[in-house]
């Protein structure tokens, strides 16, 4: 099989994390690039990266990195992706993978004129468990999907700097944790939504700290989502059919669902993956992509949902300094 060569733009925890997976599944790193090169070299030694970069054009410029994995936050992912694509490189790129629907479109746009591949770190979009929920869905066992309900509740420390906070850096719960409620709901509907309702609550830093989204699409599926960015709730979605619904916890990575059948109300454990092993799937995912040419499927419910999460913020009229 042809070995694919890494090259991870950023050195945080998260890149960490696709670190350990990196090595898991192709037993190296090639390359890692940080804006301080110090950082870039300690990275480089905990997970013995082949090659350490103080700039993305010098990595960028390196012909032996096949796939860019892009690790920074939301507000820079656009310029990278744009950067790596037109260096001719496959790009993975953390959630969101970008701030708004237009960016994104214009990437698809150069990834398709370059023959490339372009996918984002949605984890639940590459776990089993939801490969093997979609085909019982397709398969009828819960009839017609009718409903899908999801949250997701994290309880950031109050702090004004944190990027989470920080309209500059694309901070606020839809970018960061809504991504994934909306990437489950658009994954059990049928279509694209067509209508958005949405209201926000708002942190003192101007990004949105709490909101309810309501879509609907024109099969006359609907979902109805919760967010919230100071207070903790339970990562749970459920998908509701006229046989029955699926129920999920911990939805991102989860291993394991419940169908409860409406005509009996008995209930079946679905189980499939492992929820430690949650980046080792994207990595798998992205790697068949780019040798088989596959994940168009999958690309077409990142540009839904960064279409819907635009919808969403154009309603409530919220935009970063640099859009």
């Amino acid at each position: 099989m042809e070995k694919l060569n890494w090259g991870i733009l950023g050195a945080g925890s998260i890149a960490c994390e696709m670190g350990e997976a990196l090595k898991a599944v192709n037993g190296e790193i090639y390359a890692v690039c940080a804006t301080k090169l110090e950082n870039a070299k300690k990275y480089a030694e905990k997970f013995d990266v082949i090659r350490a970069y103080g700039s993305a054009g010098e990595m960028l410029a390196d012909e032996n990195i096949d796939i860019v994995y892009i690790a920074t936050p939301h507000n820079l992912h656009y310029q990278f992706i744009m950067e790596a694509l037109k260096a001719g490189k496959h790009v993975f790129c953390e959630k969101a993978i970008t701030v708004n629907s237009r960016q994104l479109e214009e990437c698809v746009a150069l990834a398709e004129e370059k023959n490339l591949v372009i996918c984002d770190g949605t984890t639940l979009l590459h776990m089993p468990l939801y490969k093997k929920l979609k085909q019982i869905v397709d398969d009828g066992a819960i009839g017609t999907v009718k409903m899908v309900q999801v949250n997701f509740g994290s309880c950031k420390e109050y702090d004004v700097n944190n990027r989470f906070f920080s309209k500059e850096l694309a901070g606020g719960a839809l970018l960061d944790i809504g991504v994934y409620a909306t990437s489950f709901a658009r994954y059990f509907m049928s279509s694209k939504p067509d209508v958005v309702l949405t209201t926000a609550n708002y942190f003192e830093t101007g990004v949105d700290e709490t909101s309810g989204i309501i879509l609907k699409n024109p099969d006359g599926q609907m979902a109805v989502m919760a967010l919230t960015m100071r207070a903790k709730q339970p990562k749970r979605g459920v998908v509701a059919g006229e046989k029955g619904f699926i129920e999920i916890c911990e939805y991102p990575r989860a291993q394991r669902a419940a169908i409860t059948y409406t005509a009996d109300g008995h209930t079946e454990v679905i189980e499939a993956g492992k929820t430690e092993e949650a980046l080792q799937y994207e990595v798998q995912d992205m790697q068949d992509y780019v040798r088989n040419g596959n994940g168009k499927e999958n690309l077409q419910i990142v540009r839904d949902v960064m279409e819907t999460m635009s919808a969403v913020r154009n309603q409530w009229g919220m935009v970063y300094p640099f859009e």
